[in-house]
């Protein structure tokens, strides 16, 4: 049936692409926030599991020094930038203005966790393979103890894991315990919620590398053996109007890097996501 003079709305209010729009992984390292300067150096200090000693043959107690490691991280420089011709923002339907501003915060934030995940993927300790099991978080959590990682530390304590491994883990009974445990590391509007189980703060994220197939690569780490320095105030977001162009832009930016502080405090788990891929 035709319609007479039929008209269709615009609505103005934009809605919000599916795109991860947070950082989820900075809360979970050790953090530096720098006022100036080109690299950052975290100092790892500690006795090497030394054990005690008794006096040596001639009466006198032997003594040892600390043992220090310095690990130095560079600062990279990283960008998000937009614009649009100001003719195209008035002839564009929504709030695109505010959309260029959000869009550039959205990916600094991204680039984020994709920084502190490339870190993470230099560490060596890998264990696990298959689906996300009973079995595998407490083998890989077993194996951070043995390493005289502690454990106990659960506020320290962070897993980061594909939305595959997260179904595998909602199948198992216990894991069902955590949806009575809300973790809320920071306070106000941005507040970020872990799932806490086993002594480990969980993040699920679809940015892990390999995301939906048979190697996602997750990781179960102690916030003291990754190191992350980034600029005080962190992201800057600029925004404005150039005349001379009519064109309007937003841009933010980021100095940060992130290393691994101490091998031994992470684990490398492949795991196969295939079984949750969309066919």
């Amino acid at each position: 049936m035709a319609v007479d003079a039929a008209i269709t709305v615009f609505r103005q209010e934009v809605v919000a692409q599916f795109e991860v729009s947070r950082s989820w992984l900075a809360g979970a390292t050790t953090k530096e926030s720098m006022m100036r300067g080109y690299s950052a150096v975290f100092l790892v200090s500690g006795s090497n599991g030394e054990t005690a000693v008794t006096r040596g043959v001639n009466g006198d107690i032997p003594y040892s020094g600390n043992q220090n490691t310095q690990v130095t991280v560079t600062l990279k420089e990283r960008h998000a930038a937009k614009s649009m011709s100001g003719f195209n923002i008035f002839a564009s339907q929504g709030n695109q203005t505010g959309q260029l501003k959000k869009g550039v915060v959205n990916i600094i934030a991204r680039d984020t966790d994709l920084t502190i995940l490339a870190a993470l993927a230099n560490a060596t300790q890998d264990f696990g393979t298959g689906t996300m099991d009973l079995t595998t978080i407490l083998g890989a959590r077993a194996i951070l103890g043995n390493n005289q990682v502690p454990t106990q530390e659960v506020d320290n304590m962070f897993g980061i894991i594909s939305p595959a491994a997260e179904a595998y883990m909602l199948q198992i009974p216990e894991f069902t315990s955590a949806d009575y445990v809300d973790i809320k590391p920071f306070a106000g509007a941005a507040t970020i919620q872990y799932r806490r189980w086993a002594g480990i703060n969980w993040i699920v994220s679809p940015l892990v590398t390999g995301v939906g197939t048979s190697s996602e690569l997750l990781y179960i780490w102690h916030r003291d053996a990754l190191g992350y320095a980034i600029n005080v105030g962190e992201d800057s977001v600029y925004a404005g109007f150039n005349a001379e162009q009519g064109r309007n832009w937003a841009r933010a930016e980021v100095y940060h890097e992130a290393v691994v502080l101490q091998n031994s405090g992470i684990i490398k788990i492949t795991h196969d996501g295939s079984g949750f891929a969309a066919t």
